[in-house]
């Protein structure tokens, strides 16, 4: 017993060694319908150097928070990260990189939308030159009337330039999609994805559109395809890449070898990260001063300006709650359950600090129900698991 406790506390030790660091720019040309991340219209000039600087001093009060924790990746979202200059970019890459410690292969993503790329192909190789060397351009459709549809501000010549010059500066891409869109058809979503491919990109997200609430689509819904419809669509897109060399290996996320988003995967593996800026949230895991093993979930306050006052005045995290043991099971399957890989009983109790074998009722039952493969080192979702992975999940919920 006492072998498997110190055991148990060298692998939570090894965890504890990596974190992956999000970075929140939360502007945008104007909020698009469907959008409910937080994001803000853009109003005036954008204080880029206000802001940048905010970002770092709030790395400088929650670095003694993760100590000895090494930078596994970097993300950089939005809103829409674009429209801050190369060069602040590269000074906030460096100002990361002289206060913390970084993997020698980091991978560090940048958002960017076609319609927000002023001086296009220029600014793009600018970014590669500030050390950005992952780029995720928010396309969404080649479509002209679906775009327009989707109150995005680029066209398909705009997504077309943009994506051939992503291609062009940077060795990995990720083209973000959308289908299911306003009056699409079948063929217009395939046509989407044939155009995608001919670019050779190296990773493809394929969302369907779901009305969230608190957005304009979902007070005023437009005409969609049907459930079927868009299942359909779904299906035909994940044959169609599959057979051009993509894995399909989470639940919206498809990518050629080698070409997964580590960012990404910590999220869904249930690893730990730090959320910097306006709304950003982080999660980290830790022991507590009587030794038991927390889960701690971080908030920041949503307004950028709101963010920028409370960083001035040295507290810049909004909220912070320690989720309850009963809590993490869902938690971690919730993530854990997108991907196709699954998990292994070992990485749960490392993430959680709780016993697999609590868990293995549920599990059993949900593969009695064809929802679920459970073996003895791996738990994956089965193909009907991943078609309705809501259903799979309210079995876990306490």
């Amino acid at each position: 017993m006492e072998i498997t406790i110190k055991l148990l506390r060298i692998i939570r030790f090894l965890i504890l060694v990596v974190i992956a660091l999000y970075l929140h720019l939360p502007w945008c040309v104007r909020k698009c319908p469907y959008c409910d991340f937080n994001s803000h219209p853009l109003q005036g000039a954008l204080p880029e150097s206000d802001y940048l600087a905010a970002l770092l001093a709030d790395l400088d009060m929650a670095l003694p928070q993760i100590p000895g924790r090494t930078l596994s990746s970097i993300f950089i979202g939005g809103g829409t990260p674009s429209l801050f200059s190369a060069e602040g970019i590269h000074d906030l890459l460096t100002g990361i990189c002289a206060r913390a410690p970084r993997i020698d292969d980091i991978e560090i993503t940048l958002e960017a939308n076609p319609g927000a790329l002023e001086g296009g192909e220029e600014k793009l190789a600018d970014f590669r030159a500030a050390g950005i060397n992952r780029l995720s351009l928010g396309v969404q459709s080649f479509n002209d009337v679906r775009l327009a549809a989707l109150g995005r501000i680029h066209d398909r010549d705009a997504a077309l330039r943009a994506t051939a010059h992503a291609i062009r500066h940077f060795g990995r891409v990720n083209l973000d999609m959308m289908y299911g869109l306003p009056n699409q058809t079948f063929a217009e979503a395939l046509d989407d994805v044939e155009t995608a491919l001919a670019f050779s990109p190296a990773h493809l997200s394929c969302y369907q559109l779901t009305l969230e609430a608190n957005t304009r689509f979902a007070a005023q819904p437009p005409p969609l395809p049907d459930a079927d419809a868009c299942a359909d669509m779904g299906e035909a897109i994940a044959a169609r890449l599959a057979a051009a060399g993509f894995t399909h290996y989470e639940t919206s996320a498809f990518a050629r070898p080698g070409n997964t988003c580590r960012h990404n995967l910590n999220y869904w593996r249930f690893g730990d990260y730090l959320g910097l800026g306006a709304g950003a949230h982080s999660k980290i895991s830790r022991h507590a001063k009587t030794g038991e093993w927390q889960v701690v979930r971080e908030t920041r306050a949503q307004h950028p300006d709101a963010y920028m006052r409370a960083v001035a005045a040295g507290n810049a995290v909004h909220s912070a709650q320690c989720v309850p043991a009963k809590a993490l099971p869902f938690e971690f399957l919730l993530n854990a359950l997108r991907l196709a890989e699954g998990f292994t009983p070992s990485l749960y109790e490392r993430r959680t600090g709780l016993a697999f074998a609590a868990l293995l009722p549920r599990l059993q039952a949900a593969a009695d129900a064809g929802l679920l493969q459970a073996q003895t080192d791996r738990v994956a979702p089965t193909p009907l698991g991943r078609n309705f992975l809501n259903r799979l999940l309210t079995d876990f919920l306490d």
